[in-house]
């Protein structure tokens, strides 16, 4: 039977900022952005500033608001980068697959390890410590027998805790919860559950496909009668093979903000683009998924007569394609993208040519190609490009 390890690290921005400055910890500290930004929304707050009610996805004038005497910063990204590099390179000591969701959490397949790495629960604990011992930080983890459920067991067990879901006991685990529980039911769909009297897992579980469906709509409806039934729910996609690489986002909240939206699918191109430098392939199809708060999908993928040859240009060609599939004024709950039809690396009429030119697409090419040498070389340089905005 498959058996995973979700590990989420604890308030990872801030919990770094922390770190990195006693003069911050015991203290509410918030990362996005300074009072007076308008623009800007939470991206971690710390426990202490939970305490107020300040939530990642919130705009930092309403956290202001809630938490006057907070500390407000605008974060360090290639610090975090750092960070969740030595942490994933721990993860990959305690599973031969790890499947990293975002900066701070992935899924560790531990299925058939407990010979060679011991039982699960120990497994969990070993992890738990090192990741402490060597980085300072702290992750809480779900163990389970599908990705969702151990994803929803890991957020009750925060800060820094373990919660086992034995093989067998996912659907009386799943039917012990609340509403607000469910992971992938935002705020409008929990206003559409307290209007309908539904207050539990249960109350969901006693009510037919069909019936939610009409409710909720073709995709969540489903997706709602898998999830309380603690069954494996399509929400975590693997890689596509071979022949493509992708990465996505989830966020813990809807997501209107164009500005964020625009920042997070960036900060996926430096991901991709890495690794396409990295692993010497050519793509010229590129990808992207959006998944909006009833959990429906838009997708959609195009092909151009020329291969992707910088970041700014696989930028400029998904940002074009998301806004062609997206349906303005709806909140996205993961944002995703990716290169198809992958092909080995080889030399374009048109790159030599465009080498040529002061302003070359050949010249932004070389720069990325140097970046990734030194990141290679140097993992705690965590270097990046700059977004054009």
């Amino acid at each position: 039977m498959p058996y995973f390890i979700h590990a989420d690290l604890d308030a990872f921005y801030a919990s770094v900022e922390q770190l990195d400055h006693r003069e911050y910890r015991g203290r509410p500290v918030i990362v996005g952005g300074l009072p007076g930004d308008r623009r800007s929304v939470v991206s971690t707050a710390s426990y202490e500033a939970r305490v107020f009610g300040v939530h990642s996805a919130m705009p930092i004038a309403e956290a202001v608001r809630l938490c006057p005497g907070g500390i407000y910063l605008r974060g360090n990204m290639a610090r975090y980068r750092e960070k969740s590099g030595e942490i994933m390179a721990l993860f990959d000591n305690f599973s031969p697959q790890v499947q990293q969701l975002s900066i701070d959490e992935a899924f560790l397949d531990i299925t058939g390890t407990e010979g060679l790495l011991g039982p699960p629960d120990r497994l969990a604990d070993r992890l738990k410590e090192q990741v402490q011992k060597e980085t300072g930080l702290t992750v809480s983890v779900g163990l389970a027998s599908n990705k969702y459920v151990a994803k929803i067991a890991s957020g009750l067990s925060k800060p820094d805790g373990k919660s086992i879901i034995p093989p067998g006991a996912e659907e009386a685990f799943m039917l012990s919860l609340p509403v607000s529980k469910i992971w992938g039911a935002g705020p409008k769909t929990q206003e559409v559950f307290a209007a309908r009297g539904l207050k539990s897992c249960a109350d969901i579980h006693g009510l037919s496909e069909k019936t939610l469906v009409s409710i909720f709509g073709a995709s969540f409806g489903v997706f709602l009668y898998r999830a309380v039934r603690g069954e494996a729910a399509a929400a975590f996609d693997e890689e596509r093979g071979s022949h493509s690489m992708s990465a996505e986002r989830t966020f813990d909240f809807e997501l209107y903000d164009a500005f964020a939206i625009e920042t997070a699918l960036f900060d996926i191109c430096q991901t991709l683009m890495w690794r396409l430098l990295d692993q010497k392939w050519h793509s010229r199809t590129v990808m992207v998924k959006i998944r909006y708060g009833d959990f429906s999908t838009e997708s959609g993928r195009e092909t151009f007569e020329t291969p992707v040859r910088t970041l700014n240009e696989l930028y400029d060609r998904l940002l074009n394609l998301f806004h062609r599939k997206y349906r303005k004024g709806r909140g996205l709950r993961l944002l995703g993208a990716g290169l198809m039809n992958l092909e080995t690396k080889k030399v374009y009429q048109g790159e030599l040519f465009d080498r040529a030119g002061p302003d070359s697409a050949g010249r932004e090419q070389r720069l990325e190609e140097t970046i990734l040498k030194i990141n290679k070389k140097f993992p705690g340089a965590a270097l990046k490009r700059g977004r054009l905005v």
